[in-house]
């Protein structure tokens, strides 16, 4: 069995034959076989079950050719191990029955114990390691997203309460930043540990903020997660989520290898604001894929074009699958990028450093 690590040179901007690609939610609601496990369990449940789960992160590379495996889990998995309880709830998302309102609260938050609580997902991360011959994505969500559930409680527009106490409380906000920022380092370790081959840090809803306000609120602990973990000689990702544009300035002295972009911020563009310092990894708007075929592979093409410019592209969406989306249309879009990109590489379209 040949090992496919197109990924993984992409993500250290070395020379691919093709542009490597997956879907952030690529195991998930879209696929009718996905819709019939989650019939008999729910999300949590089927976490908990390693042989369950990693046949469910497998089912979408055995489908659409992707040469990345993301592990099936959640980002709320890890702070179970803190002391929080939570479920997650159709059609609104994760629900705390304890929400971080006060300095108690964040007092109570217990440190991660990924062995003793997490040890069904290291499992999963095993069994996949053996099973792969891609690269296995794991990831954790980052702090400042991971605060907006605990703090509002449930997903939220506006982020009322967690803008309050950054800006009210700031010695609490980073007490909790700081405990958050523990609880990831731990969380990716023990996964790199246990057999994973690239992780992305999900911080989803950090648009949100001002890059001022980014900056002072989160930059700091997203800097030291990525410095604490530069060590790990695996591709080591951060999505800042959606309408985040503004902030890829503050990002250029990450200790990180590939930067996510949403769809609202060309690549040409994502990678000025860059500095040029990082592989990236974007960007269709995954609202496309409602789209005809033909309107899919013209808006794929234009962003490929624009990604094999400079060394080190990998093809994603902006964001994450939805329900509706076409398992079809995913299996003809991935192998149209394998089979455009292959074209445009062999004829020399790219700069390549190896």
């Amino acid at each position: 069995m040949s090992y496919n690590d197109r990924l993984i040179r992409a993500s250290f901007k070395q020379q691919v034959d093709r542009v490597p690609v997956w879907y952030m939610r690529q195991a998930g609601r879209y696929d009718p076989e996905y819709r019939k496990i989650k019939e008999k369990y729910s999300l949590l449940e089927i976490c908990q079950q390693p042989e369950l789960a990693a046949e469910v992160t497998l089912m979408p590379v055995r489908k659409l050719g992707v040469d990345g495996a993301i592990l099936y889990s959640d980002i709320m998995n890890p702070v179970a191990s803190l002391g929080i309880d939570f479920d997650i709830v159709k059609n609104i998302g994760p629900v705390i029955d304890n929400p971080i309102r006060s300095a108690a609260d964040v007092e109570r938050l217990r440190p991660i114990d990924v062995e003793g609580d997490l040890s069904h997902i290291l499992e999963t991360i095993r069994i996949l390691d053996k099973e792969l011959d891609i690269p296995l994505i794991t990831f954790a969500g980052a702090p400042f997203t991971i605060a907006s559930y605990l703090i509002e409680g449930q997903p939220s527009k506006g982020y009322i309460r967690t803008k309050t106490m950054m800006y009210s409380e700031p010695e609490l906000w980073h007490k909790l930043m700081q405990k958050l920022g523990d609880m990831v380092i731990t969380y990716i370790r023990a996964h790199v540990a246990n057999g994973g081959k690239a992780f992305q840090l999900f911080d989803s809803w950090v648009g949100a903020l001002s890059p001022k306000d980014f900056k002072t609120y989160v930059l700091p602990t997203i800097t030291r997660i990525f410095t604490e973990l530069s060590d790990l000689n695996v591709p080591k990702i951060y999505f800042p989520g959606v309408a985040s544009g503004e902030l890829l300035p503050t990002l250029q002295n990450l200790q990180t290898n590939v930067i996510g972009l949403d769809w609202r911020i060309s690549i040409s563009e994502g990678r000025r604001r860059l500095g040029g310092k990082f592989a990236v990894q974007g960007n269709l708007d995954p609202y496309i894929l409602t789209a005809p075929m033909d309107v899919i592979k013209e808006q794929a093409k234009a962003i490929i074009d624009e990604g094999i410019k400079e060394p080190g592209y990998i093809f994603n969406l902006g964001h994450g699958l939805f329900p509706e989306a076409s398992l079809e249309k995913l299996k003809e879009l991935t192998a149209y990028v394998h089979d455009y990109s292959a074209e445009a590489l062999k004829m020399g379209v790219t700069v390549t450093n190896d």
